[in-house]
C-alpha cells in the first residue's frame, strides 16, 4: 500500500511542530511498520463537530489523543474568553468516564483551560455525564467538558462540550467553537501548564448536592413504601454508574439491589462485553443471568458515562424483556403525567419533549392529559435548548428520545440515567402496588392508545468513501423520494434541511419551525413514519421506522409484534436497505 499524500502532509506538520517527542517517535514507527494504519490515522483531522469529538484512540490527526484534545481545548477556551470579555472570573467544569485515557484527557484539558486564565473544577474520579451538566449549573460555570465516547467500543473516546446552561452546544455556539478549534492549526498555539494552578478538585461530597435534587423527583406516596422491596438487578457495564446509581436507589428506599459483580468494576477495556451498549441485549447477558438467579422484578443498566439507561421487565410467564428506548420513554411519560395529575400538579403550563425520530405515542399520551408535547431535532442538546427557551414561562416535567435517554427534570440539561433509574424503580413498585408489572402497564397503554412498533437500522460506511456514499444516499432520497412504500401512499414529506413540509395529499407546503438539519421523514397513509439521517458522531446513516396498529386484550401480542416487525422488514426491502 502506498502512503497517502494528505496523510504525509498532516504527519509532517506534527513532526515539524512542538508535539512531544514520544509522539513523533510513534509517528515515524507507524509510517515504517504499518502504512495502512498510518494513512487512516493522518488522512484527515478528527473534526470537532457540533457534538464535540469522538474517535478511535491513538497517534494521529484523525485519532483521539492528547494533542487533538489540547488543540480542541485551546480553541474552545478562546471562544469562552471571547464570549466573556470583562468578566472577573471565568469558570469551566470537567468530568470523565471509565474509558482508557479519559482521566489523562481530562487533566490535559484542565491544564489548557487553566493556562488560559480560566478557573477549572474537575471531578476527583470518574463521574457520569449528568453530574457534569449539573456541576456546570450548580457551580455557575461558563462551560463544561465531559470526556467520554458514550456506548462506543473500547477503542473509542470522546469530548463533549457544554455551555453555561448545562446543555451541549447549540447554534450559534457550536459553529463558532468549531471555527475557533479549526483556527488552532499547530501545537505551538496551545497554552498548557504543567501544574494544578487554578484547578480545583470536586470532591465526593458534591454528589450529595446532586442526589438531594434527584430525591425531589419522586412521585410516590407513603403507601408505596411497602412495595419498595422489589428486587432490582443492576449493571453499570464497567462504567461510572457503579457507585452512584445504587446509592441513589437506596435513598429512594430501594434496598433490594443486586449488582452484577463482574460489571461493577470500572474498566475501560469492558472485558465482559464487546460493546458497552445497553441497547444491545448481548451486553446485558450477565445481568440477566443475575436477575434470574435472584428472581429480580426488573433489570436496570447504564452505559459507561451513565447518561443512558436500559430497562428489562418480566412478563406474566416470567420471561425478561429488554424494552427499547421508545417503550421506556412511553412508560415514563405515562407514569409522570398520570402521577402529576393524581397529585393535582398539572396546572396547565406543563410540557414534555421528544425528538422528531421518537415514537409519536408520547405525543398522543401527552395530548390525552392536555399537556403540551414539543418536537425537537435529534439529540439532547435540542431538548436542553427548548427547556432554556421556555424557562420561566412553562414547566418542564420530562423528555426523552428513542436512543435510551431520558431527562426527568431541568436541574440536569442532558440525559440522566441516575435519576431515571430511580423513577423506573419507583414505577415498577407502583405497578406492583396494583398487583401488576410494567409489562402489563405497557400493554394497557397500547390498548388505550394503539400499538406502536419502532425499529432502528444503522448502516455503517467508514472512511472517505463511506462518507461520500452516505451523502449520495441522502441526495438520492431527497431528489427522488418514494411515492408509495409497501402499498401505502407517502402522504407527507418533511425535509429538515430545506425546512419544508410537503403535504402530498393536499398539495401544499409549509415551513418546519425547527433549525435546519440533514433529516428526511416520510409519513405513510396508514400512520407509519420513516426517518432518515446521517449520524453526527459516527460513520453511519440511520433509518428510524415506526408502524402503528390497534391492540385489543384478546389479541396475541407476540403475533401482533411479529407482524409489525415483518412490516418494517418489508419497508427495508422496498428501500433497498437489506
Amino acid at each position: 500500500m502506498e502512503l497517502d499524500n494528505t496523510a504525509l502532509q498532516n504527519a509532517n506538520a506534527w513532526l515539524n511542530s512542538t508535539v512531544p517527542q514520544d509522539i513523533k517517535d510513534g509517528i515515524i514507527k507507524m509510517q515504517k511498520e504499518n502504512v495502512s494504519e498510518f494513512n487512516d490515522a493522518f488522512y484527515k483531522k478528527l473534526s470537532f463537530g457540533t457534538g464535540g469529538l469522538r474517535g478511535v484512540m491513538g497517534i494521529g490527526s484523525n485519532r483521539m489523543n492528547t494533542v487533538v484534545v489540547s488543540q480542541s481545548t485551546q480553541g474552545f477556551a478562546d471562544y469562552i474568553l471571547q464570549c466573556n470579555k470583562g468578566k472577573q472570573e471565568i469558570k469551566v467544569a470537567i468530568s470523565f468516564d471509565s474509558r482508557n485515557n479519559s482521566k489523562e484527557f481530562a487533566l490535559i484539558a484542565a491544564k489548557v483551560f487553566a493556562a488560559n486564565g480560566i478557573k477549572v473544577y474537575i471531578f476527583k474520579d470518574i463521574h457520569p455525564t449528568p453530574l457534569l451538566s449539573f456541576a456546570v449549573r450548580e457551580l455557575k460555570c461558563d462551560a463544561g467538558v465531559m470526556i467520554t465516547a458514550s456506548h462506543n467500543p473500547k477503542e473509542y473516546n470522546g469530548y463533549k462540550a457544554y455551555w453555561n446552561d448545562g446543555g451541549q452546544l447549540v447554534p450559534p455556539h457550536d459553529k463558532n467553537v468549531i471555527d475557533r478549534v479549526n483556527a488552532i492549526t499547530d501545537f505551538s498555539q496551545v497554552k498548557i501548564q504543567q501544574d494544578m494552578t487554578n484547578i480545583t478538585v470536586i470532591e465526593e461530597d458534591f454528589d450529595e448536592v446532586y442526589l438531594q435534587k434527584t430525591d425531589s423527583l419522586s412521585l410516590a406516596t407513603a403507601h408505596l413504601d411497602q412495595f419498595k422491596n422489589i428486587c432490582i438487578a443492576y449493571t453499570p457495564l464497567h462504567g461510572t454508574g457503579y457507585n452512584i446509581v445504587p446509592k441513589a436507589l437506596r435513598r429512594w428506599g430501594f434496598n433490594n439491589i443486586v449488582c452484577q459483580s463482574e460489571q461493577s468494576v470500572p474498566d475501560g477495556n469492558f472485558p465482559t462485553c464487546l460493546s458497552p451498549n445497553p441497547e444491545e441485549r448481548v451486553a446485558l447477558d450477565l445481568v440477566l443471568k443475575t436477575a434470574d438467579k435472584h428472581n429480580a422484578d426488573i433489570v436496570l443498566a447504564t452505559d459507561p458515562d451513565a447518561d443512558r439507561e436500559a430497562l428489562c421487565v418480566r412478563d406474566n410467564e416470567g420471561n425478561m424483556h429488554l424494552l427499547n428506548g421508545n417503550q421506556t420513554a412511553t412508560l415514563l411519560t405515562y407514569y409522570i403525567l398520570l402521577r402529576n395529575k393524581e397529585l393535582l400538579r398539572l396546572k396547565g403550563k406543563e410540557y414534555v419533549i421528544k425528538t422528531i425520530v421518537t415514537s409519536e405515542l408520547i405525543k398522543i399520551i401527552a395530548d390525552s392529559f392536555n399537556v403540551k408535547c414539543y418536537d425537537v431535532l435529534t439529540g439532547f442538546k435540542w431538548i436542553a435548548a427548548k427547556v432554556l427557551e421556555l424557562e420561566g414561562k412553562e414547566k418542564y416535567i420530562g423528555g426523552g428520545e428513542e436512543s435510551y435517554g431520558y431527562m426527568p427534570n431541568d436541574t440536569v440539561r442532558d440525559k440522566d440515567a441516575v435519576a431515571t433509574c430511580c423513577l423506573l424503580a419507583e414505577m415498577a413498585a407502583w405497578a406492583k402496588q396494583q398487583g401488576r408489572n410494567l409489562y402489563e402497564i405497557l400493554l394497557d397503554i397500547y390498548h388505550r392508545y394503539g400499538y406502536y412498533q419502532e425499529s432502528l437500522l444503522s448502516i455503517v460506511r467508514k472512511g472517505k468513501t463511506g462518507a461520500e456514499e452516505i451523502e449520495n444516499m441522502m441526495t438520492a432520497f431527497r431528489n427522488n423520494p418514494p411515492k408509495t412504500i409497501i402499498g401505502q401512499k407517502v402522504v407527507k414529506i418533511n425535509d429538515y434541511e430545506t425546512g419544508i413540509s410537503k403535504d402530498i395529499t393536499a398539495q401544499k407546503e409549509e415551513k418546519l419551525l425547527l433549525p435546519k438539519s440533514n433529516v428526511l421523514q416520510w409519513y405513510l397513509k396508514d400512520g407509519s413514519k420513516i426517518s432518515v439521517r446521517p449520524s453526527g458522531t459516527e460513520p453511519k446513516i440511520k433509518f428510524y421506522f415506526g408502524v402503528r396498529t390497534a391492540f385489543d386484550y384478546g389479541d396475541d401480542f407476540n403475533a401482533l409484534q411479529q407482524k409489525s416487525l415483518d412490516k418494517i422488514e418489508q419497508i427495508k426491502k422496498e428501500l433497498s436497505l437489506e
